[in-house]
């Protein structure tokens, strides 16, 4: 029988850990969904206050403290993680809203929808090369969210928004020197002083859930630890498996969100919608197949950076 090679066990390994980390990030919908009564952006506020303080301890754990004091230590970057903060909360607190609302169909397609806004975005503002089947697959996507507007009547601005902050985050990212868990932490670091803020007010204007029940309370808490973890599985997966993998990877988490909205919150899915999942999903498999085409031929192609794992 022939033993598997080191590289196998790293890439066995590299998969576990990607499917930790989407399925957890698909999985989301059911943790948010507990959060009845507690208005999306206390939620939101909680995220960032409690995702901080957890990630002191976790950078602290992993001794990553030098990238980060680097980082604070040349203020001429920080715009652009601002910007990425500012991004980043908007897409969690539209996420949340969307689950609140039982919009988690406009939350998956909004994730669908990514990977071809950061194709759109890349050919816009960066220049970068478009290959022909990649404009096919922008092509059809646009047309299915035309679809939504003349024959529904409105555009689906909950996935439009999702798609377009989070596409917008990764062109900033890409700018910004640091991996996914001390760019997290930055970003959570610089939203802080605003989350104590709404806090406080929150808690003046006797509108703040925290302390009203222990089990609101422990999932205002939990909801910062839940945002690192599927980070970390996503570090390790990214750190063993070539983007293309990744990417493949990735679509597991708005198809584990439309299976949660169609069968646990039992939302409607009208043949319009239906039809533009059918020709976003059409159009990734257009642009999946060009971009596992083009893939690099070495044995392990490095992922690069960790921005797709910020997401939800």
């Amino acid at each position: 029988m022939r033993l598997s090679s080191p590289y196998d066990r790293e890439v066995t390994r590299g998969v576990g850990f990607g499917l930790a980390a989407y399925v957890m990030w698909g999985c989301f919908p059911l943790f948010f969904a507990l959060f009845e009564g507690v208005p999306a952006f206390e939620v939101l506020i909680h995220r960032i206050i409690w995702s901080c303080l957890f990630l002191v301890g976790l950078v602290t754990l992993l001794k990553r403290w030098s990238p980060i004091r680097k980082a604070l230590a040349e203020p001429r970057r920080l715009g652009r993680v601002l910007g990425c903060a500012l991004l980043i909360a908007i897409n969690w607190g539209l996420y949340i809203y969307a689950v609140e609302t039982r919009q988690v169909f406009q939350a998956s397609l909004g994730y669908f929808l990514t990977p071809l806004v950061n194709v759109a975005l890349g050919m816009l503002i960066l220049r970068e090369a478009m290959a022909g089947l990649q404009r096919i697959a922008v092509v059809l996507a646009g047309i299915a969210i035309a679809i939504q507007l003349v024959l529904l009547g409105e555009l689906p601005w909950i996935s439009l928004t999702l798609a377009l902050s989070f596409g917008t985050y990764g062109l900033l990212r890409k700018q910004v020197p640091l991996d996914g868990l001390s760019g997290l932490f930055v970003e959570t670091l610089l939203l802080l002083p605003l989350g104590l803020l709404a806090l406080a007010w929150l808690s003046a204007s006797e509108l703040s859930h925290f302390l009203s029940a222990p089990r609101i309370t422990l999932l205002l808490v939990a909801s910062g630890v839940i945002t690192a973890l599927p980070l970390l599985a996503f570090a390790g997966a990214a750190r063993r498996l070539r983007l293309a993998t990744l990417g493949f990877l990735m679509y597991l988490n708005p198809t584990i969100q439309f299976f949660i909205a169609l069968l646990v919150f039992r939302e409607p899915l009208s043949l319009v919608q239906l039809a533009t999942f059918l020709l976003i999903w059409a159009s990734l498999a257009l642009y999946s197949w060009s971009a596992w085409s083009s893939r690099p031929r070495s044995p392990l192609a490095p992922a690069g950076t960790l921005q797709e794992g910020e997401r939800s």
